[in-house]
């Protein structure tokens, strides 16, 4: 094995792909699985994110389809042959983007499709012919059933985030995906975190699989940083600004649980002067997109996001990672701190533990296999000053008491007031209206006896019907009644 991109010997196109992006050296994972998979054997790599997995699988399937590479405009000469399947649009978004840089110098077409929006342009994207073509599942299935996709030529599949991919609410697209592809083709399985449950269920997709872990399995990289402090929920805001003031920290991922816990925290935060920018499933794919670049350019300091950023997203140099609240999942945790501490530069992961947190923080030690102390957080605000009014602000409530300069304590101040004369306030009397003094005296003349009573006070009406019931109309009969 070798650890220089140059000893590869790959294609010349892809040499210079590679040269042009700075590629020298190879990271673990790419040194062990680019050769096992120009071999043409299946792989299931498990490394710690931000190791360069897109490059360890992408090139050396780059490579072994170079033998088909043709300047035809036919697309029936740029069939569908290699298979990228992601969890998440943004990772799709990324990986597409990777993919087209590493064949830029080559007649191999590659496009992405993805769901949120419109299938139009995918569609002659598709038609044009791609030999390479990354996809999330749901999109995918559209364009299969669309008839706008052929998968019946497809020699290799990939499965990126594959513990995600494997999921329950993946699995049924998953499979329905690949009943449409040859039984005859390599799969490759990379992720950061592998369940024993996973690993069993991907062990029913491949053949023979390599197995390829280049740390211990599930663990967080060496080079980031990582605290837990105890906070209260209502405490957390606060804990936020002071640890971002104290570091310095210009740019932070801040992770929630809940979509609608990410779009109240991000505008509390932009109210409270900080430049921030919300990225969860509810938000369009435009949005999603635009919050992504906003972040990635600098115009935003805080990317608040729920887990739908925690896999893939490679931004770089992001010096910090703050778990507003703690995943339901622990292998969440691992994906999350993953977006800083990249490429081997350091970061900062800080995780905020509520009381109701203590089992998820439980799964998260079992899972890193790592012992977690929780930290009191401090707050500056907490310590004792005085105030321009002259209060101090120690817990006990003491008040400067301006005629002798001395500290007194409320209950001093409530029995100094004590023994003060006590003067009741005056009561304000509301104005009077004299007529409602006087007493009562009936009127001079009666009034009027209203007409319904006159009529009542007249006798019963004989006809037993009430004088305001107007009469039936007497009609002639049309027939006699009978005898």
């Amino acid at each position: 094995m070798t650890s220089s991109f140059s000893n590869l010997s790959l294609a010349e196109p892809l040499a210079r792909a590679v040269a042009e992006m700075g590629y020298e050296t190879m990271t673990p994972i790419q040194e062990q699985a680019i050769p096992v998979v120009l071999q043409g054997r299946d792989v299931m790599g498990a490394a710690q994110t931000g190791t360069g997995k897109t490059a360890a699988f992408a090139l050396p399937l780059l490579q072994r389809m170079m033998k088909h590479e043709n300047a035809s405009t036919s697309p029936a000469r740029h069939p569908v042959r290699a298979l990228v399947l992601l969890p998440t649009r943004e990772l799709a978004v990324q990986v597409a983007e990777q993919v087209k840089f590493y064949a830029k110098y080559t007649n191999l077409n590659s496009a992405v499709v993805f769901g949120g929006m419109d299938m139009k342009p995918q569609t002659a994207e598709l038609k044009k012919g791609v030999e390479v073509l990354v996809a999330t599942p749901g999109r995918l299935l559209d364009h299969i059933e669309a008839k706008n996709a052929v998968l019946n030529q497809v020699e290799y599949v990939v499965l990126d985030e594959a513990d995600r991919m494997l999921d329950i609410g993946f699995l049924p697209d998953l499979q329905r995906i690949l009943s449409y592809l040859p039984k005859q083709r390599i799969t490759l399985l990379f992720s950061a975190t592998f369940s024993p449950e996973i690993k069993r269920l991907a062990s029913s997709f491949l053949q023979d699989p390599v197995t390829i872990e280049v740390a211990r399995s599930n663990a967080t990289a060496s080079t980031v940083e990582q605290h837990f402090y105890s906070v209260g929920a209502d405490d957390k805001r606060r804990a936020l600004h002071q640890i971002l003031k104290a570091r310095g920290i210009k740019q932070a991922f801040v992770f929630v649980n809940s979509k609608l816990g990410c779009a109240r925290l991000a505008r509390s935060l932009e109210r409270e002067g900080l430049k921030t920018t919300a990225l969860h499933g509810d938000k369009s794919q435009d949005e999603r997109l635009k919050a992504l670049e906003a972040f990635k350019s600098g115009e935003v300091d805080l990317l608040v996001c729920t887990d739908v950023a925690a896999r893939g997203l490679d931004i770089k140099d992001v010096p910090a990672v703050f778990n507003f609240d703690v995943p339901f999942n622990a292998e969440d945790y691992v994906h999350r701190i993953g977006r800083t501490g990249r490429a081997g530069a350091s970061g900062l992961a800080v995780s905020f533990v509520a009381g109701s947190d203590q089992r998820l923080v439980a799964d998260i030690e079992k899972l890193i296999k790592t012992k977690i102390e929780l930290e009191p957080m401090e707050f500056e605000e907490d310590r004792p000053r005085i105030s321009e009014q002259g209060r101090i602000n120690d817990g006990r409530r003491m008040y400067r008491d301006g005629g002798d300069g001395e500290a007194r304590a409320p209950r001093e101040r409530i029995e100094r007031r004590e023994r003060r004369e006590y003067t009741p306030h005056r009561q304000l009397a509301a104005p009077r209206d004299p007529f409602f003094d006087q007493p009562y005296e009936p009127s001079a003349a009666p009034a009027a006896q209203p007409a319904w009573e006159a009529a009542a006070k007249a006798g019963p009406n004989r006809s037993g019907v009430s004088a305001n019931i107007k009469p039936k109309k007497k009609i002639a009969a049309l027939f006699k009644a009978g005898e």
